[in-house]
């Protein structure tokens, strides 16, 4: 089973997921739906046929000092079309401050080409909010075994 990450907007959805041991993070595309969610659940579905997941991991874009934006709220409204059409999927949320920023350092670290950011950046805060959650499922575990 694997974990899928998602970098929700209204423009464009990052979209992540782990390799089968859940012990890696790949990016696996950028959806982009112009504001309808019905392209993005579309796209799952078909994502959920290719792939075995058992848990959906959601950024929510808190403001810098902790408290709810007004995405946060459109992000939790999204997270229930997914609670409601993925019923027997796990739905998780992660704090996705600073991903986006992150997302942009590596790329010029990477010196990727200013035109092809806007297409990736969401794809690779995807992948930060997943490594943040396989990070916390670690430690939470390595916790446990103490």
């Amino acid at each position: 089973m694997r974990i899928l990450g998602i970098d929700y907007g209204q423009a464009r959805t990052g979209i992540a997921i782990t390799d089968s041991l859940n012990i890696t993070a790949q990016g696996l595309e950028t959806i982009h739906s112009d504001g309808s969610d019905k392209v993005i659940l579309k796209r799952l579905d078909e994502i959920f046929e290719k792939y075995e997941i058992d848990t959906i991991v959601v950024g929510m874009p808190y403001n810098m000092n902790g408290t709810k934006s007004q995405r946060v709220e459109i992000t939790e409204k999204f997270i229930h079309k997914l609670k409601c059409k993925y019923n027997k999927v796990k739905i998780e949320t992660i704090d996705e401050r600073l991903t986006t920023v992150a997302a942009h350092k590596t790329m010029n670290f990477l010196d990727v080409n200013k035109n092809k950011k806007r297409n990736i950046v969401d794809t690779i805060s995807a992948v930060y909010i997943l490594e943040t959650y396989i990070n916390k499922m670690e430690n939470t575990l390595q916790n446990k075994n103490k």
